[in-house]
């Protein structure tokens, strides 16, 4: 066989191997299209609006199947006769297992009637005809039952992130089908979650707005809204140019964006925009929107699995609280948490490694809760005995220091205690206060902060999370105080409070408190998809961070300025952890005054409100922390 023969044939093997994965990847891709049959309806709610539902039922009518239902504001599509999705449900193991699966689109998105309304307010007492989020999902699970063929009468509902807070909002006054619902990075309240930390505006999200802002009245199977274009890979550079939020206003006219909707009407402006810039404060309209108000109308009937991630950047603050909320009301239900190693909804990702940013923690994390923990818990309440005895802890949360699983009887554990440490001088964090003494630094409003020193533009942050924190430690606008190299394992398990003393020369200033993990100089690299200039070597792991703006310190309700040079409280709360620092680091706090453009720059002089701050409101100050200040851990021994 000469040399062409023998290429000719490489050639042909490749070919049919080629071919032969390409078939095995179709099999793969049309599982929904061989195993299930889609509908779509319009659903009339009590009020008359109809909502676009798509739905996935079983080809197999041998038997009846439970429901599983999401109700979502980014769309059930694909639209049309024959386009299906290429897989359907929370996983591939539920999907396998059978299950009608519902995609509804909420009132106001999309093919839906109705117009939309950014976490529309749940009305507690409804008069007749009035309808919110609740009775939207009530009066769907109700028509789903008595028209879809086949199904057993019990509904499941899940969701992440907004499709979460649906999720949520299904278990309030629940429709008597309702058996299970995982809520999962569910919003819980829009002045803590997503666009708003402790008041702080999260200045880097400010593209999403449009995605929940832009007005439509009529249903539509294409985008309505446009994103604001940056024109620019550095955007800490961008926003400290375009300076006070005021001057943002001009990305959400409509008549400055790039899209083409004809029916605009009178309304020329992003509501969700104008929301937030004529609601500074936790005023009423907030907490109308806020849903972990209203956890103790959850009946025992509906058994809740609460899911989030340890490095959720858009997300933490909802499913700890919807979590606690649930178990602080309803001593008779199953309410179980599930928190692992995950940034936002990685959980439901297929992929086999599990880093977020450039800190690796596995393999198979995520597809082994989606086998073992997600699927088992429907399958129980919708297709088992659903006598709550489902196998499954209380919770079930993963330790980010130690890298492994652990089951506890409650959340955080029970043998969890408190412990203070104090912010002494010499950049110590003492277990005993050392006197008061000050320690100050100048806050610039030229120069702030920045929360990562990658130079991009990012549609949301995630990887800050974990990200390595010496860029910031190395700032003297950032105090570091750390223990001496841990003798032993410290584990922390439950909330962190930071009791800050703070004095500033303006009336106004953000205080961010970060906990870091800081590894041991000979550490070695365990993610081989770490950034170049990264060395795990003296790696500071931020395991937890948060913001508190000054102003509201006392009351979200009520906003105050400081006392120039007065000595003041400021109280910040940091959510859970679930983290050992392992003998040989040093657990390390940071507080800074800036982090940008993660959140808007202060202008540290006090305005009524700073989305309708001046360029001349914006002052440098020097800001003092006082060393009788101390972080309170919940310690795990």
């Amino acid at each position: 066989m000469n040399l062409k023969h023998i290429l000719i044939l490489v050639l042909l093997v490749s070919f049919i191997s080629c071919d032969k994965t390409t078939e095995k990847e179709v099999k793969k891709d049309t599982f929904v299209e061989d195993n299930y049959t889609k509908t779509e309806v319009d659903i009339e709610m009590r009020d008359g609006v109809k909502l676009h539902t798509t739905i996935y039922s079983p080809k197999d009518k041998s038997q009846e199947y439970p429901i599983l239902m999401q109700r979502t504001p980014y769309s059930s599509r694909p639209y049309g006769k024959g386009k299906m999705r290429t897989s359907i449900g929370p996983n591939a193991q539920l999907m396998k297992d059978k299950y009608i699966i519902v995609y509804q689109d909420v009132r106001g998105r999309w093919l839906s009637e109705g117009v939309y309304d950014n976490m529309r307010a749940y009305i507690p007492n409804k008069k007749e005809n009035e309808s919110d989020e609740v009775s939207d999902t009530y009066d769907t699970i109700d028509w789903l039952v008595k028209n879809v063929e086949n199904n057993n009468g019990k509904v499941g509902t899940w969701g992440i992130s907004y499709p979460g807070h649906y999720a949520t909002v299904s278990t309030i006054d629940a429709h008597p089908a309702l058996k299970a619902a995982s809520p999962q990075a569910c919003i819980g309240d829009f002045f803590f979650d997503d666009f708003h930390h402790n008041g702080a505006f999260l200045l880097s999200y400010f593209r999403a707005i449009s995605l929940f802002g832009t007005y439509k009245d009529t249903p539509t199977d294409s985008s309505w809204y446009s994103f604001p274009r940056m024109n620019t890979q550095d955007q800490y550079q961008f926003f400290l140019d375009k300076g006070p939020l005021k001057n943002l206003n001009e990305y959400f006219q409509y008549d400055k964006l790039d899209i083409s909707t004809a029916e605009r009407k009178e309304k020329i402006d992003d509501f969700f925009w104008k929301e937030i810039v004529e609601h500074p404060n936790y005023d009423s309209v907030w907490q109308s929107k806020g849903i972990i108000q209203h956890m103790d109308k959850v009946p025992s009937s509906v058994a809740t699995m609460i899911v989030g991630g340890w490095f959720d950047a858009e997300d933490l603050y909802g499913p700890l609280e919807t979590y606690k909320g649930i178990e602080k009301h309803g001593k008779d239900n199953y309410n179980t948490l599930v928190f692992g190693p995950w940034d936002h909804g990685g959980w439901s990702r297929n992929s086999t490694r599990n880093a977020v940013g450039n800190y690796y923690f596995g393999d198979s994390i995520s597809l082994k809760y989606q086998s073992e923990v997600e699927s088992k818990f429907f399958n129980h309440f919708l297709k088992g005995k659903g006598d709550k005895n489902t196998g499954l802890p209380e919770a079930y949360v993963y330790n980010t220091g130690k890298k492994e699983w652990n089951s506890y009887e409650s959340w955080p554990p029970k043998t969890a205690t408190k412990e203070t440490w104090f912010l002494s001088e010499n950049q110590e964090l003492t277990s005993s206060k050392k006197g008061a003494k000050g320690i100050q630094f100048i806050s610039d409003v030229k120069r702030p902060v920045p929360y990562s020193e990658d130079i991009k533009t990012v549609f949301t942050p995630r990887k800050y999370m974990t990200d390595d924190q010496r860029f910031a430690a190395r700032r003297p606008d950032v105090l570091v105080f750390e223990t001496d190299v841990l003798t032993e394992d410290y584990t922390l398990a439950g909330d962190i409070l930071a009791n800050l003393k703070v004095a500033t020369t303006g009336t106004a200033a953000d205080w961010i408190v970060k906990v870091i993990d800081v590894h041991p100089s000979d550490a070695k690299e365990n993610n081989k998809q770490m950034q170049n200039h990264l060395k795990m070597s003296n790696y500071h792991l931020m395991v937890r961070s948060e913001v508190m703006r000054g102003r509201f310190r006392n009351s979200f309700e009520k906003p105050e300025p400081f006392k120039p040079n007065q000595k003041t409280d400021v109280n910040i709360k940091l959510q859970d952890v679930f983290h050992t620092f392992k003998k040989g680091h040093k657990l390390q706090i940071q507080v800074q005054s800036t982090w940008f453009p993660l959140i808007d720059l202060n202008p540290q002089t006090y305005v009524d409100n700073i989305y309708k701050a001046d360029e001349k409101d914006f002052k440098t100050q020097t800001h003092t922390v006082f060393t009788d200040s101390n972080i309170q851990f919940t310690v795990l021994k």
